[in-house]
């Protein structure tokens, strides 16, 4: 009877510990997003799998570009170019766009290409935790991230974090990475021009090129500008918080 109330007790403590597991794995994405509000990251997720990769193809030499610059000294433009290229909703919505999902919906219905509708907010949040990929379960912490970065970081935190992390090529991280790999400067010196070029590369950064873009680019790029100009312009950015 001893031997089984002891087995007894040590079954209760171990479902115990199970049932705490979500509650501590919780409690430390809910530490990592926080810590990130004031600590700049320097390294992503995305990063630590592209660098693994190079390494398994046996390229020992492969470097990553990336070189963290607060938002103050990234051109205004590059966040301007993002946010009308990807998230015309960014100073509205809470993490994710309801409206934009519903008409990506109606038009992936009609059989044509795929849309997406993800938020800046959710492009953080797997740029910075996640994998690429779908599936539900990736869609469903990314949920989890998002919803823990709108509520725990200002939307101008928001901004500086994902030009700061999104890839603009093969390698290639962030505004200032991109702004000297592609045109020879400083991310403080970006035009409308050249930020909305780096916008238009964002849905498929190894597939469509900023060094030498063709006909897709090229179209998407002067889209872009006319949508800089028609959500106001920099003074856009005076509205997110």
């Amino acid at each position: 009877m001893k031997k089984r109330s002891k087995a007894a007790k040590s079954g209760r403590r171990w479902w115990r510990r199970l049932l705490l597991l979500p509650v501590l794995l919780a409690a430390l994405t809910v530490l990592q997003v926080l810590v990130l509000r004031f600590v700049d990251p320097p390294f992503t997720a995305f990063m630590a799998a592209r660098q693994l990769q190079a390494w398994g193809a046996g390229d020992w030499g492969f470097q990553l570009a990336h070189d963290w610059r607060d938002v103050d000294r990234i051109s205004a433009n590059l966040p301007l170019a993002v946010i009308a290229a990807e998230d015309q909703n960014f100073a509205r919505h809470h993490g994710f766009d309801l409206e934009a999902i519903r008409k990506a919906r109606a038009h992936n219905a009609r059989g044509r290409s795929i849309r997406g509708a993800s938020t800046i907010s959710q492009q953080t949040a797997k740029n910075l935790f996640l994998w690429s990929g779908g599936g539900w379960l990736r869609k469903g912490i990314e949920a989890w991230y998002t919803v823990l970065i709108e509520a725990l970081w200002p939307k101008a935190r928001i901004i500086e974090v994902y030009v700061n992390v999104a890839e603009f090529g093969d390698g290639v991280y962030g505004a200032q990475a991109a702004a000297r790999t592609y045109f020879g400067q400083d991310a403080s010196g970006l035009g409308a021009a050249q930020a909305a070029r780096l916008a238009a590369v964002l849905p498929s950064p190894k597939r469509y090129s900023a060094a030498a873009p063709g006909p897709y680019v090229q179209r998407r790029t002067a889209a872009i500008q006319r949508q800089m100009r028609q959500i106001g312009g920099t003074g856009y950015l005076e509205r997110i918080d």
